[in-house]
């Protein structure tokens, strides 16, 4: 592993140890299956103009929405996802993460795969779109978020609030799970395993 992204990956556990420790409590992971849709999308990645859920068919999709500029809960996650993919071995195959961005404004589609790649550079998509594209997606899964007036002169000067959790589809692309940004890591690859 590369020392940067080596580097990268500790700064964003150490930041969120203390979150993960404060909620671990309250940490669930919940079925969905039946009250959620089916994984569709139309997006855009750093390759296509078009990333549909045709590219991740036949695979277990872990799909978290965030942005790359986000201080805590975005890096931490995607920490956690690339050490559940650690853990799966040669079935990480078998998975995809997709970060999906809340913040369409600053997060271009090319940037936004060099920062998912950070965390995991085999099996990580970034995916970006139009705010039509993102508020439509968002609202199929129930995500809330806002990104607030720029402050100041500075036009990229501005916070996303948006909400937390991880999405578990299964290679049929069926939703099964939603579990929280501050699941243990084994709990996690346990689920994962469970939809292989």
């Amino acid at each position: 592993m590369p020392m940067m992204k080596r580097f990268f990956l500790s700064i964003a556990l150490l930041i969120g140890l203390s979150v993960t420790q404060a909620s671990l409590a309250n940490s669930q992971i919940h079925t969905v299956r039946g009250f959620m849709p089916d994984l569709q999308f139309s997006l855009i990645a750093a390759h296509t103009d078009e990333f549909t859920e045709k590219e991740v068919a036949g695979k277990v999709v872990l799909m978290f929405f965030g942005y790359a500029n986000c201080p805590d809960i975005c890096p931490t996650t995607m920490a956690q996802l690339a050490e559940v993919m650690e853990k799966l071995g040669d079935d990480a195959e078998k998975v995809r993460i997709l970060f999906v961005s809340v913040d369409p404004y600053r997060d271009e589609a090319a940037m936004l795969q060099q920062y998912v790649e950070l965390f995991d550079d085999r099996y990580a998509v970034g995916l970006t779109g139009t705010p039509k594209q993102i508020a439509q997606l968002a609202r199929r899964y129930r995500v809330a978020y806002q990104v607030e007036k720029p402050q100041g002169d500075n036009p990229n000067a501005y916070e996303v609030a948006h909400s937390r959790g991880v999405y578990f589809f299964d290679a049929n692309g069926k939703a099964r799970y939603l579990a929280s940004d501050s699941e243990e890591v084994e709990a996690l690859v346990e689920k994962v395993q469970s939809l292989l």
